[in-house]
């Protein structure tokens, strides 16, 4: 894997009330500190962050947001800033999850302008990109693929990718119980990089980490982290139980 180091990151979702991700985190710092092989990120509500980036504040954990807008401010309802995200703690921000896509109408063209507000605010970006289970059916995994990358990363330049991470996750392995084999997660990520490569140049494209994200459990996670091309986990619901987690991060124990 290169001189990739892993990253395993809890995505928390629509999960926990500011004193439960307090307490998560806390339980968390105390598993984890013994894990020096891996990067450590969770992403808590936006109602949680600050608090959380108190408890992991001396800790290996970073802190990330689970979505942002494009403009620094001004009249969006409900919407976070980068700005924002950089002050309640965040060192970083997930892009186009695609439950943003499926259920908010995220496209290829905001998540670029996201991504592109990120980076100039200071913010690392971890950017998803998967197909649905008829587009896999269909044959059309690896062109939905290369229209995502293409569009959700046009206009950066090599010098940006120091700060991207891309997560693949297959729309049909998210929360389903069903999860990419080992075999066709490689295949994937082995695919986005020759891509990247062509694109960007071999230094990128050797440089990037890229997440597998689709029902990772500890049950599956060391077979997948095995694969040359698969430089960590973007975890959901397995990283809502601290102890669950800690066994994730702990995959090569």
């Amino acid at each position: 894997m290169a001189e990739r180091t892993p990253l395993i990151a809890g995505n928390w979702k629509m999960h926990k009330t500011g004193p439960e991700a307090v307490q998560a985190a806390g339980e968390l710092v105390k598993l984890t500190a013994d894990a020096k092989q891996v990067d450590i990120l969770i992403a808590p509500a936006f109602t949680s962050l600050a608090l959380v980036a108190e408890i992991l504040e001396g800790s290996r954990i970073m802190l990330a947001g689970q979505n942002m807008h494009w403009e620094p401010k001004g009249a969006f309802t409900g919407e976070v800033s980068a700005d924002m995200l950089l002050a309640a703690g965040c060192s970083h921000v997930i892009l186009g999850h695609s439950e943003r896509r499926q259920f908010f109408g995220e496209t290829d063209q905001n998540i670029n302008k996201k991504l592109k507000s990120a980076l100039a605010a200071g913010l690392k970006s971890i950017i998803c990109i998967g197909e649905s289970e008829t587009e896999r059916d269909e044959g059309k995994t690896f062109s939905v693929l290369d229209k995502q990358v293409q569009n959700g990363l046009k206009g950066l330049f090599s010098e940006d990718f120091g700060e991207v991470i891309l997560a693949y996750e297959p729309v049909w392995a998210i929360g389903t119980g069903k999860t990419a084999t080992s075999q066709q997660a490689q295949q994937v990520h082995a695919y986005l990089r020759e891509q990247l490569a062509k694109a960007y140049g071999k230094t990128v494209a050797d440089s990037i980490r890229i997440l597998y994200g689709g029902s990772v459990k500890p049950e599956n996670i060391a077979e997948l982290m095995a694969m040359d091309d698969v430089d960590g986990a973007l975890v959901g619901g397995a990283s809502l139980d601290p102890q669950t987690f800690s066994r994730l991060v702990h995959y090569q124990n």
